[in-house]
């Protein structure tokens, strides 16, 4: 018709006990003020939110106009002190609605809305419709929130975390409100939950009062009574984060180069050796591993005039002794140009040598001398070695003669940055290296030194990165795969398997002890290891070799953590525990989730067991989110877990038994509502009732 829609005004007032949380949800609303849950868990300061404000501040004002079932309303809040001495006459005068408030945390809050509000809001407001509040909802599922508990952890020790015990059920609440006779509501800053429900509420139950005072007022005729209000549903909790221990695998090559225990391959530069492990170099190394796999005992091949002539021009220049201008011209002046000339018979040809016999305290096994710019012998020989504790032991060694175009200094670089990936900041002859590197055919050391050179560092950590990868890929298929110069044979109970003493020790504390110490496994070749299968070892030897672990079988998993857990290798535990986690998420994904509830209950009291405690936590936190379907699938197998189990299970269940609860009462509620409304509608569509709350075209009366 063109007419101006009518405004009401509405005075609502909001009392309480101290502390339950009226200011921060009168704020809520009225200022639209998001808080933190540090915010919410300071220091309580008693306040008053001013009713000037929507005189001061444009932005309140507007933000108090809500049209709620056709009807204008600015809503105005009234906040007061929970003392129980303040005089509070003046807040009570001429007003709408009142909302009564107490803590869900607090259950002498909600004892004195009983004993002392609400006489008090009937002396001064007989006729004013009241509403029952509960306030911070968010606290029954958040007083176990690790982020809450460590508030107070940190705090002063006065301050104490909210326990089970402290918490106001719903129905307990609800028992209060039907005795009072008004409408109860919770509501949550935190969350928002149900602050704009419970005064879209409070201004319905006003208005119908008005109704009944004015019934002439048009406006009002399609207020509806004040809603239910839903049961708020707890956040599912999210699976626990499966955190992965620290890699040690740099470290414990670092330690293999310095300590060289257990070494079968000795580089000898000048008066100079060095020791080093066969395994280590040729995985980092092809040239090597083709040096290694010479064989020693065959025939020379026969060769052509050509190599003959070759062999006759540069042979004694690799092999024999020079002056100190010839050494410095081929090691600095032009060493690309030797190199070119080299390269042509760089292959490692075998050359027969006669065996040193005048030696007693050397037995030679084999030798060979070889063409190549870079090793000029290859033997093998026994050895008098210095052992862990300072004796003297014969072992079998290979001697590897390096020519005089590899200095002491360069072979020792090489060597470590075969087993780390890094050179010795302090050593600068980095042409020795360099020239070493491509004589002993090193490409990632010739590129990193090359980098240095260029003043290109900061390629060289992803160059580095890109090695020792290809390092763990080559250990693993060549080495771990093949079995290459094992030294070591474990007798499992299905079968055997050979790996490398000296990894076994760089990686396993627990097996340097056993293989450094003075028991009979240090010196023996077939170690017995029983209660172990073969699949379960060799997981086991792949991860120290490599340091990574590929899928596992939530099946399959304990025989692996409980060996993990034998040798103390926390990291390998926690890569189990990543890869079940990971094979479980992917069978949820994939499927139904029943076969992981039922992976779950097996796994979870034997990872507790074996120290999971990762894995035990996420199938704990599994069992506690599908707790339903596991009552219904596997109640014998629920009941075989230990009670302390049981009773965690029931006690963290999702959703929790006081929402079930609450939100049967609710549907029952809802329910019969709707048929009181159907019935209602009825008796309106007949054309009886009062002409004041009934119109044309079959329009329903709605009665508060």
């Amino acid at each position: 018709m063109g007419l101006k829609r009518r405004r009401e005004l509405v005075k609502c007032v909001v009392v309480g006990d101290t502390a339950v949380g009226k200011t921060r949800l009168i704020c809520a609303r009225a200022c639209n003020k998001q808080l933190s849950l540090s915010q919410l868990l300071t220091t309580h300061v008693p306040t008053v939110w001013a009713i000037d404000q929507y005189r001061i501040y444009k932005d309140v004002l507007e933000r108090s106009w809500e049209v709620v079932d056709g009807v204008n309303v600015s809503l105005r809040l009234w906040d007061t002190f929970g003392d129980h001495e303040k005089d509070r006459r003046f807040a009570y005068g001429r007003s709408d609605v009142v909302l009564l408030c107490f803590s869900l945390t607090s259950h002498n809050s909600l004892r004195n809305c009983k004993a002392m509000w609400y006489p008090e809001i009937r002396r001064f407001c007989p006729q004013t419709p009241v509403l029952l509040v509960g306030c911070k909802n968010d606290l029954r599922y958040m007083y176990r929130d690790e982020a809450y508990l460590s508030y107070f952890r940190d705090r002063s020790p006065f301050l104490r975390a909210i326990r089970k015990t402290d918490l106001v059920m719903p129905d307990q609440a609800r028992s209060i409100a039907r005795e009072l006779g008004v409408y109860y509501y919770e509501t949550s800053v935190l969350t928002y939950y149900g602050v704009n429900e419970v005064f879209e509420n409070a201004i319905r139950a006003a208005l119908i009062a008005r109704r009944q005072q004015r019934f002439w007022m048009t406006n009002l005729k399609k207020v509806q009574r004040p809603l239910l209000q839903a049961p708020y549903c707890p956040p599912k909790p999210r699976p626990p984060e499966v955190h992965v221990s620290p890699s040690t695998y740099e470290d414990s090559l670092h330690w293999l180069f310095h300590t060289q225990a257990h070494a079968d391959v000795i580089f000898v530069a000048g008066a100079v050796g060095f020791s080093a492990h066969r395994f280590v170099l040729a995985a980092a190394s092809p040239a090597l591993h083709r040096l290694f796999c010479t064989d020693l005992t065959g025939e020379l091949n026969t060769r052509s005039a050509s190599e003959s002539s070759m062999v006759s021009t540069f042979g004694e220049a690799t092999s024999g002794d020079f002056n100190e201008d010839t050494e410095y011209l081929i090691r600095v002046e032009k060493p690309v140009r030797v190199w070119d000339q080299l390269k042509r018979r760089s292959s490692c040809q075998v050359l027969t040598t006669p065996s040193n016999s005048g030696n007693a305290n050397k037995k030679v096994c084999g030798s060979r001398e070889l063409n190549h710019p870079a090793f000029a012998a290859i033997r093998v020989q026994q050895c008098e070695v210095m052992d862990q504790h300072g004796g003297v032991s014969s072992c079998v060694q290979t001697v590897v003669t390096l020519t005089k175009l590899v200095t002491p200094h360069a072979i020792q670089q090489c060597l470590q940055f075969l087993y780390t990936g890094t050179l010795d900041n302090r050593y600068s002859q980095l042409q020795e290296v360099r020239q070493a590197a491509e004589f002993m055919e090193l490409p990632e050391l010739l590129v990193y030194v090359s980098n240095i050179q260029a003043h290109e560092e900061f390629l060289n950590p992803e160059l580095k990165q890109r090695y020792r990868q290809a390092i763990r890929i080559r250990l693993k298929e060549l080495v771990l795969g093949q079995g290459l110069f094992a030294d070591v044979l474990f007798q499992l109970d299905d079968g055997s398997l050979s790996a490398h003493r000296p990894l076994l020790m760089a990686r396993c504390d627990m097996m340097r002890a056993m293989f450094s110490g003075d028991f009979r496994e240090g010196s023996a070749k077939v170690i017995l290891f029983p209660g172990v299968r073969t699949d379960t070892f060799r997981q086991l030897v792949s991860f120290l070799y490599c340091d990574d672990m590929g899928p596992v079988l939530p099946t399959r998993c304990l025989d692996l953590l409980e060996l993990a857990n034998r040798l103390c290798l926390q990291r390998l535990v926690t890569l189990v525990e990543k890869r079940v986690v990971e094979e479980l998420t992917r069978i949820c994904s994939a499927s139904d989730n029943a076969d992981v509830v039922e992976h779950c209950l097996r796994l979870l009291e034997s990872c507790k067991l074996h120290n999971a405690d990762q894995l035990a936590d996420w199938c704990m936190n599994h069992l506690c989110v599908n707790y339903n379907k596991l009552c219904k699938m596997s109640p014998k197998l629920l009941r075989s877990l230990h009670p302390e189990n049981q009773e965690y299970l029931s006690e963290h269940r999702w959703p929790p038994v006081w929402y079930l609860k609450d939100y049967d009462y609710y549907d029952k509620c809802y329910h019969e509502r709707e048929k009181e409304d159907r019935l209602l509608f009825k008796r309106g569509s007949t054309g009886g009732g009062c002409l004041c709350f009934s119109r044309g075209g079959g329009d329903g009366v709605i009665i508060a």
